[in-house]
Order: C-alpha cells, then sequence, then structure tokens
C-alpha cells in the first residue's frame, strides 16, 4: 500500500507576502487502496468536495500524468477547508506525488515543486508542504527559486475560526498598488525578517512578523479575530502574531509554554469562539511510505 502524508502549511509569514512559509505538523494522509476501474476518492468532507475525477488530489494527478491508471484512493485530513493552513497546496502536493509515485517516482522535489507553483501560482504554500520547514521561495519568469532555512524552534498557537474565507474573496481586499514610500517601507521590513530568520533571531524576527505593509491592513477587516488574538498576545508580552495566507487563521510563534499561557486566554475570550491547536514545525514535508 502506497501512503503519502503531507504537512499543513502557514504561508504569508508577516511581510513575506508570497514568498515565506512554514510547514505546521497537522497532515493530510493519502492512502492507494487498489487500482480500480474508474477513479475514486474516499474523504471526510462531505457531498461538496467530489469524489471523482473533478476531485484536486485526482486533478493535479491527471494533470502531471494524463493517462494515469484510475485507482481507488482514500484520504484523511485534519487541515480545515478555506482557512488559510493550505488545504489547496496539500492536495496539489499529493496529487503530485501520487502520480510520481504510481509511475516510478522519476521526477526531482525541484521538479515537483516547478508544477505545483504553476498550479497554485505562488510558491509559498506549496513549498513548505514538499520540503518542510521554513522556506522562502520567488517565482520569477516562470522559474521558481526556493531556499529552505533552518528549522525555527518555535511551536505555533494555531487559532481557526468556524467561518471560511475564500482566497478569492481575500485578494479582493487587496490594493491594486502601493505607494512607492510603503513598499520600500515593507520591503526593507520583509528583508530584515529573512536575515533574522535565517540567524534564528527571534528577539528581531518575531515582532517584524507583525509589521506587514503588503496585505493585513486590508484583510483585517474581514478578519476580526487578528487583531483580538493579537491584542490577547501583547497583554502576556508576546509578539508574532500574523494571519496565516489568506486568512481567517491566525498564528502566533513563540516558546510552547507561553503559547499554552496564551491559548487558555482565548480560550476564555467570548468573542472568539473557533478552535485552538498548538501545533510544532514540520521538519520533513511530504512524506512517502510504502508497504
Amino acid at each position: 500500500m502506497l501512503t503519502i502524508s503531507v504537512p499543513a502549511t502557514s504561508a504569508n509569514l508577516g511581510p513575506g507576502f508570497d514568498s515565506i512559509g512554514l510547514a505546521l505538523d497537522m497532515q493530510l494522509t493519502l492512502q492507494v487502496l487498489q487500482p480500480s476501474e474508474h477513479w475514486q476518492i474516499d474523504h471526510p468532507f462531505g457531498a461538496d468536495v467530489p469524489t471523482d475525477e473533478r476531485n484536486l488530489i485526482i486533478k493535479t494527478a491527471l494533470h502531471l500524468v494524463p493517462d494515469l491508471h484510475p485507482q481507488h484512493l482514500q484520504m484523511a485530513s485534519k487541515i480545515p477547508l478555506a482557512r488559510g493552513l493550505g488545504s489547496s497546496s496539500t492536495a496539489i502536493v499529493a496529487g503530485l506525488v501520487l502520480a510520481n509515485e504510481l509511475t516510478g517516482a522519476t521526477r526531482s522535489s525541484a521538479e515537483l515543486l516547478a508544477v505545483a507553483t504553476q498550479l497554485e501560482g505562488h510558491p509559498d504554500n506549496v513549498a513548505p508542504a514538499l520540503l518542510g520547514g521554513l522556506v522562502v521561495a520567488t517565482y520569477v519568469g516562470e522559474q521558481v527559486r526556493a531556499v529552505k532555512l533552518p528549522l525555527p524552534t518555535l511551536f505555533a498557537s494555531v487559532y481557526v475560526p468556524n467561518e471560511p474565507l475564500l482566497t478569492s474573496a481575500s485578494r479582493q481586499a487587496l490594493p491594486t498598488e502601493l505607494d512607492y514610500h510603503q513598499a520600500v517601507a515593507g520591503s526593507s521590513v520583509a528583508n530584515t525578517l529573512v536575515a533574522a530568520l535565517a540567524t534564528q533571531n527571534w528577539e528581531v524576527a518575531l515582532p517584524l512578523l507583525e509589521q506587514d505593509q503588503f496585505h493585513e491592513q486590508y484583510r483585517a477587516k474581514l478578519v476580526p479575530a487578528l487583531q483580538l488574538v493579537r491584542e490577547q498576545a501583547h497583554t502576556l508580552g508576546l509578539t508574532g502574531t500574523y494571519l496565516s495566507g489568506a486568512g481567517p487563521t491566525v498564528i502566533t510563534l513563540g516558546d510552547y509554554g507561553q503559547l499554552a499561557t496564551l491559548q487558555t486566554k482565548l480560550s476564555q475570550d467570548d468573542r472568539l469562539t473557533g478552535q485552538l491547536f498548538l501545533l510544532p514545525m514540520d521538519a520533513t514535508g511530504v512524506k512517502v511510505q510504502k508497504s
């Protein structure tokens, strides 16, 4: 039996808009049960998510290998849909790795990342799903450049609102252009953040996660939980709260014990009715097991 496991991802780390992402230990697991006369995927997401060739995992696999023999698949996932934790990216990565494995695993991670980025549009979710850990990546001139940084010695307090937020709606909230001085300031913060992440200087990195100039201020009205979680963290002296992906999930990075205390405070706030997870980073990215 072939089993593929793909971690959740958190993209847009502060000012790292469309470029910085990390993998979290919350997994999508895909099992190949047996060959079949037609494609079928069993999953826990109800009738709104297709179980045939229209499913994103299968569509992606067939994009890579159009004549792939149909399989009966089983998928389990704790990653909530449309919440900013890379649910579509994990499905894309799972589909590409599925096709790669069923045809002899002839493509490299770099080749799979290139295809995944073309399908997703940006590398900041798919790169950590494939590679694991903390990844800085860009997609310029139809080429993906990705750099994996040292694994952060941090945990993630993850607050997931009950209401979904479609990426399309979140994208529509963004401006079509930025003031020159604002763009320079945003770039300066992002560059310094990358340097701090690369050297694991958390005293510098964590406050900079809250200094984005590119997207959070425009999406804040769609995600009131961002300000609520950030304020609660600040009362504990914690920085490092940011909007994950296009939202609405809000993440705070930090020490396990401090984040456990933060989650206790968040669970007592009547305005925050969503789910809380306290997660480690995922170091390895996609994993394949054969039995």
